[in-house]
């Protein structure tokens, strides 16, 4: 359905269900999602989704994602108060990646960054980008 979609005039509408129900699920039935901070652009996480996760985050506007690790789901923020709002979800154009717009409350890392993207690659070496609890200080 995707390859179909792909060639729709801007403003086109489609049921968000129907849209849903075409989304790419890997063999567990999940999804990629990657959270950005709405105002920024800034790339905080990815996480995993699945039908379930998606359909609570829409209706809730609180991003609900699904722990591999712990097999249950994940509300960012329930525990450490670092909430993500959702602002718009999106996906790519094959309907197998997830972009999440969100308004990020504190740091989006279990490490307290402000991102997980904290390890900066070279051809020779990788360099930590900031400090353990960096995230504690919202950034303007």
């Amino acid at each position: 359905m995707f390859k179909q979609w792909e060639q729709a005039p801007a403003q086109t509408r489609i049921e968000a269900d129907r849209f849903v129900g075409q989304l790419v699920f890997n063999a567990d039935g999940l999804i990629p999602a990657i959270a950005q901070q709405h105002n920024t652009g800034e790339v905080l996480m990815m996480a995993w989704m699945n039908d379930q996760s998606i359909q609570e985050t829409l209706a809730t506007g609180q991003v609900c994602y699904w722990s591999r690790s712990r097999q249950t789901y994940w509300r960012k923020g329930e525990s450490s108060g670092h909430q993500q709002k959702l602002v718009s979800m999106r996906a790519d154009c094959d309907g197998d990646t997830l972009l999440l717009l969100v308004d990020q409350k504190g740091p989006a890392c279990h490490t307290n960054r402000r991102s997980c993207f904290f390890f900066e690659l070279d051809a020779n070496e990788a360099t930590v980008l900031n400090d353990v609890n960096s995230g504690l200080t919202e950034k303007p």
